[in-house]
């Protein structure tokens, strides 16, 4: 299953408006197969433990949903508020969920609501300020074979720029696109944030890209990014390799705290665990920001962001020519 980062992608197997409901034996048995999981599977064994200890020991608290698409929605509240782990979350379908090959049953219609055209791929703009200051407003990292080229057309205008400034403020997370962005951004084969895996207990390193195509802002010029609580994920992923690395200028506030990446487990029929078993390690900082967030290099409101990044570039760009 490829590796997915993103909050937004939590509920894709949502029921879109209608109930179905849930009967109490298989209640029972959705609460017992999640705890399995978490005792099994989770990133965390000594959390998942406790978690699955506590799931069945107040297993009573949901007797009363007999609503699939409710139950869901409390477990997922619960989960959350019990681990302080934004990836972790109970989904519900009205389709039935596969048996086989159930950790691919994201359909590429779902994909195209996430990620699709209708909302540029995530790109919501592209504009040049005075000074020649590039600005990107990146809402989502899209998946590569849906929108790489667009990607890549971005980050080509963007090439242009003296300076760049990278908007995350209202990035959920996303897809491998993450990589793509950061080939443009560091020198061939940087160290990046590897993945280690729990149940295969394995660590994965992972590097930018030796080639990207298009054009490249390089590794040299001017570089900041905006961030603040609704950045998550895949968008602290680059916000935080970018720091380690320092070859960016963090401007905000602190992040919202996921460096978990997610699989898919069908549960049953009718639930899926989105199921935190990985866990991001930076070879530079040997941890991540999971719970703690991307702490800014210039901390300011996240409204007052742009402004400041645009103070700071102008000033960089300037100090640039006067040598």
């Amino acid at each position: 299953m490829k590796r997915l980062l993103a909050t937004i992608i939590l509920f894709f197997l949502m029921a879109p408006a209608l109930a179905q409901s849930v009967s109490p034996p298989d209640r029972a048995e959705t609460l017992e197969a999640v705890a399995a999981l978490l005792e099994t599977r989770y990133v965390d064994p000594e959390k998942g433990a406790r978690l699955a200890r506590a799931l069945r020991k107040e297993k009573t608290r949901w007797e009363a949903i007999s609503d699939g698409p409710a139950l869901a929605e409390a477990l997922t509240a619960w989960l959350r508020q019990q681990s302080a782990d934004g990836h972790l979350a109970l989904s519900y379908s009205a389709q039935t969920i596969p048996v086989e090959g159930g950790d691919e049953a994201f359909t590429a219609e779902e994909i195209e609501r996430f990620y699709g055209a209708q909302l540029n791929h995530g790109v919501e703009r592209i504009e040049r300020f005075d000074g020649n200051i590039m600005l990107i407003d990146l809402r989502v990292f899209p998946p590569p074979a849906l929108a790489g080229d667009v990607i890549t057309a971005m980050m080509t205008v963007a090439a242009q720029g003296d300076a760049l400034i990278i908007d995350l403020r209202n990035n959920g997370g996303g897809m491998e696109t993450i990589e793509l962005i950061l080939g443009h951004l560091l020198p061939p084969g940087s160290p990046l944030s590897g993945i280690y895996d729990r149940p295969t207990d394995t660590l994965t390193p992972r590097a930018s890209p030796m080639w990207v195509p298009g054009r490249r802002f390089g590794d040299t010029k001017p570089l900041y990014v905006l961030i603040g609580p609704r950045s998550f994920s895949a968008a602290e992923a680059l916000a935080y390799d970018l720091q380690a690395l320092k070859r960016a200028t963090i401007v905000g506030a602190v992040s919202g705290g996921g460096a978990n990446p997610f699989e898919y487990r069908r549960v049953d029929a009718h639930f899926a665990l989105s199921l935190p078993e990985k866990r991001s390690v930076n070879p530079i900082t040997r941890t991540n920001w999971q719970g703690a967030g991307v702490i800014p290099d210039v901390a300011v409101p996240p409204e007052q962001a742009l402004d400041k990044a645009l103070t700071l570039a102008r000033a960089a760009i300037s100090a640039q020519r006067g040598k």
